[in-house]
């Protein structure tokens, strides 16, 4: 963990609004930030990636207020920060090019949403040779409906972090990370 870097995905405000229904994890933020802090005082590097959308109507699109970072995963100033339009930090982005222009090779990640972003990044980032760790307690998503039948968000996050765990990164706890040097 000691040369990785910190990757926060998509931790805004956009993801507060109700319509998007329940959720679990309601820790996920409180946890980030926990991370940044120690992160930041171990002088490790912290990556930010948001979701900026082209279309007005959006939650993220940069005109609204959808589009700002939460308190817990404020950037701060020299902390790249890479917009995407897609579900993956990869595509569209400068990301892989930072990385390995840093050479950093191990990515501890965190963010919104577990089955969204959070996995496409994190499945992307394996198959790119990079070493990841997900916090698996540093994540969230909310309920999904399909075919008529109604999944928890708790249900949608255990399916999630099994599928990739162990082909595309290793899970790990905030408090294994916090307790870890």
């Amino acid at each position: 963990m000691q040369d990785a870097a910190l990757l926060v995905i998509d931790v805004q405000k956009a993801f507060d609004d109700p319509a998007w229904g329940p959720r679990n994890n309601p820790n996920a933020e409180a946890n980030i930030a926990s991370l940044l802090e120690y992160w930041r005082s171990k002088q490790r590097p912290v990556i930010h990636v948001h979701h900026s959308a082209e279309v007005l109507a959006s939650r993220f699109h940069p005109s609204r207020v959808g589009h700002d970072a939460k308190a817990e995963g404020q950037p701060l100033a020299g902390e790249p920060i890479f917009k995407k339009l897609v579900n993956s930090a990869f595509i569209g982005t400068q990301l892989e090019q930072h990385l390995r222009d840093q050479q950093i090779e191990n990515l501890l990640v965190v963010g919104l949403t577990t089955d969204h972003c959070v996995s496409t990044s994190v499945r992307m980032a394996a198959n790119l040779g990079f070493q990841v760790s997900l916090v698996s307690d540093a994540t969230a998503t909310f309920d999904r409906m399909l075919d008529g039948i109604e999944y928890t968000a708790a249900q949608i996050q255990t399916v999630h972090l099994a599928s990739l765990n162990d082909e595309f990164c290793q899970l790990i706890t905030t408090a294994a990370i916090l307790t870890s040097d």
